[in-house]
Parts: structure tokens; C-alpha cells; sequence
């Protein structure tokens, strides 16, 4: 595995990209502009993020919102597959996933709601992690020969479907779709992320009370409407950082951050680095 992992790199122009590997080394910290579900098989190892570092165990999923990192140490035979999917994609091509409360939960809001620096981790059956790693296979063979879009896109969601139907700890309440007021205005934050916004001025775009529209997100997201436009923010400075040689000041100033101190301490906050040591990792 790369020990940098960018989109342009590795995805073949669709919004789906996946490998299975055995590891019996290991694979040093990188960082990711596009979303990445692991799915853990057989054998060893210790897994590294901003959390810390744990043992692996057959069923684990750890899901990487784009601008987390990892590692793997210590790793004996190890198999891990890789489903991943683009930043456009997330928003565009399966953006409608989010009204499935299972897959809502395992790709956006349990990453960012549950555990910080956009890691999100759960446990599924070992028969069920086996299938999926079997599917991913069949996904990277479907790469390798380059075939259309629909049908990698239909691996995806057999790969997710397997995933949220072996999830050990499934059993929950099941959550209404995601409002429409929620839905429009994480679409006008993702069209201008650098705009200035107040709560007040979004609940008024969106014809409701400020804290009305806070209970939504908070509902739905687990995050304030501002907080989750800072994960939004987030997730295009790693971008920028990964993939340009704009001076980090100005890609502060680009998601709407100009303070280039207050970009650093709230980029530290949710993606576990500061944006130096972030494009610095990116870079090596």
C-alpha cells in the first residue's frame, strides 16, 4: 500500500476504489482525501490513528472520513480490504445512502458524531466481514478490467448492505429519513464553504428557528449545524493541503477560517494533526 493515498492516484475516474491485501509488514501513517472503509479478516496487527493504537481483530470496520489517517504495526498475515469512495462521490453519486439510517450512521455521522479526527469504528459478525472482503474482491477484479461504473457502484452497496446487516451492535432504534431543512443547508455549505455563516442567517434560509434547526442536526448528525460545517471545512482543507502548494494560511482562508491560528487549532481539533504536519505526512 502507498504510503500516500490521494483520489486522482488511485481512482479511475468513477467513484469507487478497492484492494484486498495481506499485510506481514508494516504500513507506515497516510492520510486520505477520499473516505475509506477497512474491513478486517484473518490474522494480526495493531491499527494507529489519532485515537491511539489498537489490536485488530476479525469483524473490525474502521471508517476514515477524508482527512483522517492510519497505520498498521506489527501486522502477521493480516488481511485487510479496502472499499473506498470519492469526496465528490459522498455528495453526488451516493449521496442518497444517507437516508438509509444504517449507512448514514457507519459512513458520515458515526465518524464524525462518535469518536473525533473523522475515525469511526465497528464490529461486525466474522462471516459477515469475510463476505464483504469477498465482494471487495470481486471489486478490485472488476478495476483491474476497467468495467463500467454501474456495476462498481453496484459492488459498493453490496459491500455496505453486508456490512450493516453483520453489524454486531445493529439493534437500535431506526431514525426517520434526514430532514429537508438538514439536507438543503449542508448543501449550502458545501457550495460555499468559505462564507461567513451564523446559525441565525442559515435557520432563516432554511424558514425556521435557529434552535429548531439545531435540535434537526443534532437529530440527524449528532453535530450542531456549525459544528458540522467545521468537519465540511475540515475534510477540503485536508484537500488543499494534499493537493496544493498553497501556503496554509490561504487554505485556511479558503473554507472560511482567515485566522491562520484559529484555522490551525480547530484543523487540529478534528483531523489530529496541525495542517504543517498534515501536508508534511501527505508529502513524505
Amino acid at each position: 500500500m502507498p504510503e500516500t493515498l490521494h483520489e486522482t492516484e488511485l481512482f479511475l475516474g468513477g467513484p469507487v476504489w478497492g484492494g484486498v491485501h495481506r499485510l506481514d509488514t508494516e504500513v507506515e501513517p497516510h492520510a486520505h482525501d477520499f473516505l475509506e472503509i477497512a474491513v478486517i479478516g484473518p490474522g494480526s496487527g495493531r491499527h494507529l490513528t489519532s485515537q491511539g493504537v489498537r489490536a485488530v481483530s476479525h469483524g473490525q470496520v474502521v471508517v476514515l472520513r477524508p482527512g483522517a489517517w492510519h497505520a498498521f504495526r506489527e501486522c502477521e498475515g493480516l488481511v485487510v480490504a479496502n472499499c473506498c469512495i470519492s469526496a465528490p462521490g459522498l455528495r453526488a453519486e451516493l449521496a442518497a445512502l444517507q437516508q438509509i439510517p444504517l449507512l448514514r450512521d457507519l459512513l458520515w455521522t458515526g465518524p464524525v458524531a462518535r469518536a473525533p479526527h473523522g475515525v469511526g469504528r465497528t464490529q461486525v459478525e466474522p462471516e459477515a466481514a469475510d463476505e464483504a472482503i469477498d465482494e471487495i474482491a470481486k471489486l478490485e477484479h472488476d478495476l483491474a478490467g476497467r468495467r463500467a461504473g454501474g456495476r462498481l457502484l453496484g459492488r459498493l452497496v453490496s459491500v455496505l448492505g453486508i456490512l450493516a446487516d453483520g453489524r454486531v451492535d445493529r439493534a437500535e432504534p431506526v431514525e426517520q429519513l434526514v430532514h429537508p431543512a438538514v439536507a438543503a443547508t449542508i448543501v449550502r455549505f458545501e457550495g460555499a464553504l468559505a462564507e461567513q455563516w451564523r446559525l441565525d442567517e442559515v435557520a432563516a434560509a432554511a424558514n425556521l428557528d435557529p434552535a429548531y434547526l439545531s435540535r434537526l442536526f443534532r437529530r440527524h448528525t449528532g453535530l450542531s449545524p456549525l459544528g458540522f460545517l467545521a468537519r465540511l471545512r475540515a475534510e477540503q482543507a485536508a484537500t488543499l493541503l494534499a493537493h496544493t502548494d498553497l501556503p496554509a494560511a490561504r487554505v485556511g482562508a479558503a473554507v472560511g477560517w482567515d485566522d491562520p491560528t484559529y484555522f490551525a487549532r480547530r484543523f487540529r481539533s478534528l483531523v489530529g494533526s496541525t495542517p504543517t504536519e498534515y501536508r508534511a505526512r501527505t508529502r513524505r
